[in-house]
């Protein structure tokens, strides 16, 4: 099974390049890769998980309902993507679930950082995606946590993919940067391996990031295939995993398979 993800939030990259960006710009960057995300999903006819921060579904309700009205599922990113208080993670649960009128089942923490799951659990949240099962130096240090869904007390731990040997991340930045074939190659080996594959992307990717490059010192790494062209290398690979005969699901789903 597949399970494609999205991580809704304000474009804050540039703050972290010390470059000023207002949060209108930041909202309007993230709007337009939500809608051409729901465009994509829309013509595959699949349906995926978005976790959106609060903060990002108030300023932009008309993305959420849009999000809703085409039968996805929404889950908290947190309540700010550049800050966190532990209140944050039930005041954004409770904000999202008054926006949406849907239960918001899972959290996954801003830039995947670590959070302490019973806080998580006290929140009211039935599974937590906050795991890149890998050792990225300065980044994630989880080289020994499992590559499959395992319970943490009642608490359901849900990590993303990561090859079965040498655990290379198969997260949003390696579509970008691995040649189209050996990333399709990687997948493949990884879903033969655990029966399942659950990735995440964010909303500014699929913005031409080219044209703000220069303006916000942007990482050529994110830049690379973003925008149209990655969009195209979405639109194709989920047509490659459609022919292998592999089904979409959303992450809830994953709740009713490991259930206690």
């Amino acid at each position: 099974m597949i399970y494609l993800s999205f991580d809704i939030e304000e474009f804050d990259i540039p703050l972290e390049n010390s470059k000023q960006i207002g949060v209108s710009e930041q909202i309007r960057i993230s709007s337009y890769g939500v809608k051409k995300i729901l465009e994509l999903l829309k013509q595959k006819e699949i349906k995926a998980t978005f976790f959106c921060t609060a903060n990002f579904a108030e300023k932009a309700p008309e993305i959420i309902k849009l999000i809703c009205e085409e039968g996805h599922e929404i889950d908290s990113n947190g309540y700010y993507h550049s800050s966190f208080e532990v209140e944050d993670l039930i005041k954004s649960r409770q904000k999202l679930q008054e926006l949406t009128g849907q239960e918001v089942k899972g959290y996954r923490m801003a830039r995947m950082m670590k959070v302490d799951e019973c806080e998580v659990s006290k929140a009211g949240y039935s599974f937590n995606s906050s795991i890149n099962p890998t050792f990225i130096p300065g980044r994630y240090n989880n080289f020994f946590k499992s590559k499959k869904p395992f319970y943490n007390d009642n608490l359901l731990e849900i990590p993303v993919a990561v090859t079965p040997f040498f655990r290379i991340p198969l997260f949003w930045l390696a579509l970008h940067l691995f040649p189209y074939p050996l990333y399709k190659y990687l997948v493949y080996h990884t879903v033969r391996h655990n029966n399942s594959y659950v990735t995440y992307f964010h909303p500014w990717e699929f913005y031409n990031l080219k044209d703000i490059q220069k303006k916000y010192n942007l990482s050529h790494m994110i830049v690379k295939n973003s925008g149209d062209l990655l969009y195209d290398r979405l639109s194709h690979f989920i047509d490659d995993l459609k022919n292998k005969g592999y089904k979409f699901g959303m992450m809830t789903e994953i709740l009713e398979i490991y259930k206690k």
